[in-house]
């Protein structure tokens, strides 16, 4: 695809707080919350094992061949770890790393202006890459499979078609949504794997470890406590230790043990299966109103008052995932499961004790 553009295009873009380089080894670590706790290195990235290793043989390979990384994709549901891993494969290939998201760049400039900004071997992370425009999306091909950008100057009868070579890079991208994505743009990706829910195990670990960071006391059952409600996500089991760290440290002595994890999980109205207020309500609306489904996904939006994106981005995934919310081509149904567990009968049992 050949773009029009100017002659500025062409000059290349300063590093500054359009394009931020975020360097592995020079990351402040008191900026906020996030870039406190993020890991740098494998050692410290805990889970995602099998990916893990898959990606370290790859990087050992990429360096004994002195060749950048083939391109990346990430998917899986949000707050799994795919920007943190992106920074961690920086860190370990000792390169910088470029982040940004697929809505910032909505004109062919901006896509642009970052590709040529790029140095040999640098990294640029694009989050929410099913996102990318048309346009934005055609410049990439080129760019990621033979490192040109195809772009044409000037007006009317002087118009000029040129082939700008760019030096290599590796482009990881990070989607929730890995089936928006393009068939073209999609098998450009050398390397796509998926980010797998964590176990109980696991988010206890990443609960200690952020905990030690935060300087806050917490023994291995009330992380266990924790993670068993963090519905398989770092991110929400990070967020979860800071607010059960506030009630220990307002109500006891500042320690985390389980009593004090369950005591304060149950005021913030999550419960043992990590379902908040919103995911209650949702599994609710279904049985009550619609003799547990199938009911569209529009309909339960508008009844509980959320938008169907953060219904299908945040609450489904986990749902699905712990078996207590079912897709079929009609619509949204629970389980007997969701019965059990929010203390309804099913249909079997009130079928039976009304023959009796």
């Amino acid at each position: 695809m050949s773009i029009i553009a100017d002659d500025s295009d062409f000059e290349k873009i300063p590093k500054d707080k359009k394009n931020p380089i975020i360097k592995p080894d020079a990351v402040e670590f008191d900026r906020n919350f996030e870039n406190c706790i993020r890991p740098k290195t494998f050692d410290t990235y805990i889970g995602q094992t099998a990916l893990k290793e898959t990606l370290k043989i790859t990087i050992k390979a990429a360096k004994k061949r002195e060749k950048p990384l083939d391109h990346l994709l990430f998917y899986g549901p949000p707050g799994l770890g795919k920007t943190t891993l992106a920074g961690v494969i920086a860190q370990e290939t000792g390169v910088d790393i470029k982040i940004t998201s697929a809505p910032a760049l909505e004109r062919p400039r901006d896509i642009i202006g970052i590709l040529m900004s790029l140095q040999g071997g640098e990294i640029l992370f694009i989050d929410e890459i099913h996102r990318l425009n048309k346009v934005a999306e055609e410049i990439l091909y080129p760019a990621m499979e033979d490192f040109y950008l195809d772009m044409t100057t000037g007006k009317s009868q002087t118009v000029k078609t040129l082939r700008v070579p760019l030096p290599k890079f590796t482009l990881i991208g990070a989607t929730t949504k890995a089936g928006e994505l393009s068939g073209p743009l999609r098998d450009r990706f050398g390397i796509i794997h998926r980010l797998e829910f964590y176990t109980v195990d696991e988010l206890a670990q990443v609960i200690k470890r952020t905990a030690g960071i935060l300087d806050i006391e917490i023994d291995e059952e009330g992380a266990k406590a924790i993670a068993s409600r963090s519905r398989g996500t770092p991110r929400i089991a990070n967020r979860l230790v800071k607010r059960v760290s506030d009630y220990a440290l307002v109500k006891y002595d500042g320690k985390i043990t389980r009593d004090i994890a369950n005591k304060s999980l149950d005021i913030l109205k999550i419960d043992e299966y990590g379902l908040d207020t919103t995911d209650r309500s949702l599994l609710r609306l279904i049985i009550e109103k619609y003799d547990g489904g199938p009911v569209g996904i529009e309909t339960i939006a508008a009844a509980i008052g959320e938008d169907v994106r953060t219904i299908e981005d945040v609450c489904e995934p986990f749902l699905l995932q712990a078996g207590l919310l079912q897709r079929t081509p009609r619509g949204r149904k629970v389980s007997p499961a969701t019965y059990r567990h929010l203390g309804y009968k099913t249909k079997q049992q009130t079928t039976q004790q009304s023959l009796f």
